[in-house]
């Protein structure tokens, strides 16, 4: 009797397990990616979704200056409202959005800095990419060369690009000034600081790009060049026709991870100038929350990651539309 019910319950122990491999056999690529994907995705979710409810949770209050409670009563949308609008900019260490002050407003320093350093970074580890590419004598320490500023960290390179443009210690200071290219005190000014910040963020962050671009650029089919040569091309014919269009989706990928992190730069401007003189979005959402201003705070925290979202978006329907011409 018992030989027939462990007979019996054979079966029905292992048929979900053999339902369950059947119908991951019948999963398609793109499915079964997914399903390995998901312990990730889960993850994913509650680490940065429940902080970003949380945040625009927090965002539809008022802020609470006095007392004991960090936010005040329920406005709704009102915060934000006042932050598009500019009526906020009175009570935030800086303004959100002020064209008259380009250099002092959050979203304009940011958007100047991200738009500059990724496009200096793009071309720069292009061409870094284009030489690391070729066969020459010592490309190993020329390789070493070029990925060495990504290696060093951002407080030291602050402080390297600090110590350049410091009045009193800097040698770059006076001649850039007889040039009429900077202030005495490039570090005081808005302007000059935003491009001391670009400079030290595109001398270490092209060396991440041209990675990148170098493993596109490795993935090529060199037969592909060869073909192009019999046909008669050029090489800057075969750079448009085989190098750009193959290239391009690496190239993608690498600008939209640096304009994520362009886009949410703060260290580097600590340690180079200071959050009061280059007021990016971060450094705004950190300086508001240091003055108790949480619901605030949280509003324009809650609209940094809304462009970044935007961004990501952009980014991701033109790798699309490379994918459907063809780009890969």
């Amino acid at each position: 009797m018992s030989t027939e019910t462990g007979r019996s319950g054979g079966p029905g122990l292992s048929s979900p397990v053999r339902y369950g491999q059947r119908w991951v056999e019948n999963l398609s690529d793109t499915q079964f990616a997914y399903l390995l994907l998901a312990p990730s995705l889960v993850i994913f979710a509650v680490v940065a979704f429940w902080p970003l409810a949380r945040t625009f949770q927090m965002s539809l209050h008022a802020n609470s200056l006095y007392g004991a409670e960090r936010l005040g009563q329920f406005v709704g949308l009102q915060n934000y409202v006042e932050l598009l609008t500019g009526q906020m900019n009175a009570s935030l260490p800086r303004p959100f959005f002020d064209l008259s002050q380009p250099f002092k407003s959050a979203v304009t320093v940011t958007l100047i800095f991200t738009v500059v350093s990724v496009t200096l970074e793009t071309l720069i580890g292009f061409g870094q990419a284009l030489i690391l590419n070729q066969d020459f004598r010592g490309r190993r320490w020329v390789r070493v060369a070029i990925i060495l500023p990504w290696a060093v960290p951002i407080v030291i390179q602050g402080m390297i690009f600090y110590l350049l443009f410091q009045p009193t210690v800097g040698f770059l200071v006076e001649p850039l000034h007889q040039l009429g290219l900077f202030s005495t005190t490039p570090q005081a000014n808005s302007m000059d600081s935003l491009i001391i910040v670009i400079v030290a963020d595109v001398w270490k962050t092209s060396a991440f790009m041209a990675l990148i671009i170098l493993a596109g650029l490795q993935s090529v089919d060199r037969s592909l060049y060869d073909v192009a040569k019999v046909s008669g091309a050029s090489k800057l014919e075969a750079f448009k026709t085989v190098t750009l269009p193959l290239v391009l989706p690496s190239v993608l990928v690498a600008m939209l991870f640096r304009t994520i992190g362009a886009m949410r730069v703060y260290g580097l401007i600590t340690t180079v100038s200071s959050c009061s003189t280059v007021p990016s979005l971060s450094c705004l959402v950190v300086q508001t929350f240091s003055t108790s201003r949480y619901a605030a705070a949280a509003a324009v925290a809650f609209v940094t990651a809304a462009l970044i979202g935007g961004v990501v978006t952009v980014y991701i329907v033109k790798f699309a539309d490379v994918q459907g011409a063809g780009g890969l």
